[in-house]
């Protein structure tokens, strides 16, 4: 009885369901992950399935009993530890992705926008097929036109060994992911391929990005950047961000930094190094919604709009004495987001104004800061000094940055089912 090879295609496998054998949902597939084999085809070795909480785990394929284009059932326990590339392996969706190859037919450049993947009777699959899409014309008759897409097999290109380019696809393809979900891609990308992607990403989008990665990974592609690049993108960052990176510094690179950086910016930033760490100072935001009283409902609308404002800063507006900008004249209270929807848009700021609920101290600590806040069901709260000016708010989410452990962006509760002696145990 003769045998047929089972061949799926990597692109439409992703975001597909992982069973265990009594058909109970492990996750989704989010890679798979392969072993370069000189100029053979490549073997896959596992696949990363993202589990409840984000977590993405490694699945030998030893432990895969059936893969097609509908779904994945496992065997056994699942090892629950983060899944982390290593030595020579390579993520197909990562790395293989936008990679660009020579068509040994007639020379011509093409991209690869999918991977084929074919079991073998033994049960090892291998990549067998690229679906690429031709970048130049060839030099043969029988050339496709530019653009034009083809299956070819794997040995009828040329790949130079561990180049990653197709950064700018990678981007373009990706350009709507939030940032919190981009810098989770970042994170299962090799180093190269990722000072690649952080190569092509503007400024503005590469601090939105950073912001969301862990501790590390931001001091290290901070200082993978050249030192000027380095200042426009902590410019880019929020203060308070951008001073918790700049702590993670020697003091002389954050000092060169800071002198590089726009003035205003760097004066922020300044003003919450000063800070000791776990007091709501060090925390806070320098640059809440700041109004006088004579403003309108209509004005404060108009600047709670603004798409750089993040939905727990909008949700209040501070209301002080000139000058408005931190650290302003005289506190006078808060107007809640709310408030300003029940009133009438000519109503000026100061007849709706909260002034029962106290400040706290730039001084406070920040779990004193977490018990009010909770205990008022607040999302902002105002920070002010010993003068009683407003020198910033602390927001719900600068709370959970700090609240949470430090490495929450890279792990969550729960130990592995069961401890496995290595990768393929």
């Amino acid at each position: 009885m003769s045998w047929t090879p089972t061949r799926v295609f990597v692109a439409r496998l992703i975001g597909l369901d992982v069973f265990d054998p009594a058909g109970d949902r492990v996750g989704r597939l989010r890679d798979v992950v392969v072993i370069p084999r000189g100029t053979r085809p490549p073997q896959a070795v596992g696949i990363v399935v993202e589990v409840p909480g984000k977590r993405r785990v490694f699945v030998p394929m030893t432990r895969v009993t059936s893969m097609d284009q509908a779904q994945i059932i496992t065997t056994g326990l699942i090892n629950l530890r983060r899944f982390e590339q290593r030595g020579a392996e390579q993520l197909v969706l990562g790395d293989m992705f936008d990679r660009h190859v020579v068509l040994v037919e007639d020379g011509t450049e093409a991209t690869v926008e999918d991977v084929a993947m074919d079991q073998q009777r033994n049960g090892d699959w291998f990549v067998s097929k690229l679906f690429v899409r031709r970048e130049a014309a060839g030099r043969g008759f029988r050339s496709l036109r530019r653009g034009a897409t083809q299956l070819v097999d794997w040995e009828d290109t040329r790949h130079a060994a561990g180049q990653m380019r197709g950064a700018a696809n990678f981007l373009a393809t990706h350009e709507d992911l939030r940032p919190a979900d981009f810098a989770d891609a970042m994170q299962e990308m090799s180093d190269q391929r990722r000072f690649e992607v952080v190569s092509e990403l503007q400024d503005e989008r590469l601090a939105d990005v950073l912001q969301e990665l862990p501790e590390d990974d931001q001091v290290e592609i901070l200082s993978a950047l050249d030192i000027e690049r380095a200042a426009d993108v902590l410019e880019e960052m929020d203060p308070d961000d951008a001073a918790d990176l700049l702590a993670d510094l020697p003091a002389e690179k954050a000092e060169e930094l800071l002198a590089l950086m726009e003035p205003e910016d760097a004066e922020d930033v300044r003003r919450l190094l000063q800070y000791a760490e776990g007091t709501a100072g060090s925390v806070m935001t320098p640059v809440p919604v700041v109004l006088p009283p004579e403003a309108s409902v209509a004005e404060a609308l108009a600047h709670v709009r603004r798409e750089e404002l993040s939905p727990a800063l909008a949700s209040s507006i501070f209301i002080c004495r000139p000058p408005l900008e931190t650290p302003t004249g005289r506190y006078l209270g808060t107007v809640h987001i709310q408030q300003l929807l029940r009133s009438a848009p000519p109503e000026q700021l100061g007849s709706i104004v909260d002034k029962g609920l106290d400040p706290v101290s730039d001084l406070d600590s920040i779990s004193d800061v977490a018990r009010i806040m909770a205990q008022y069901n607040l999302n902002a709260i105002a920070v002010v000094n010993a003068d009683g000016r407003l020198v910033g708010a602390v927001t719900v989410d600068d709370l959970l940055d700090h609240l949470l452990p430090d490495d929450w962006r890279v792990h969550e509760d729960g130990e592995p089912l069961k401890k496995l002696g290595g990768r393929f145990g």
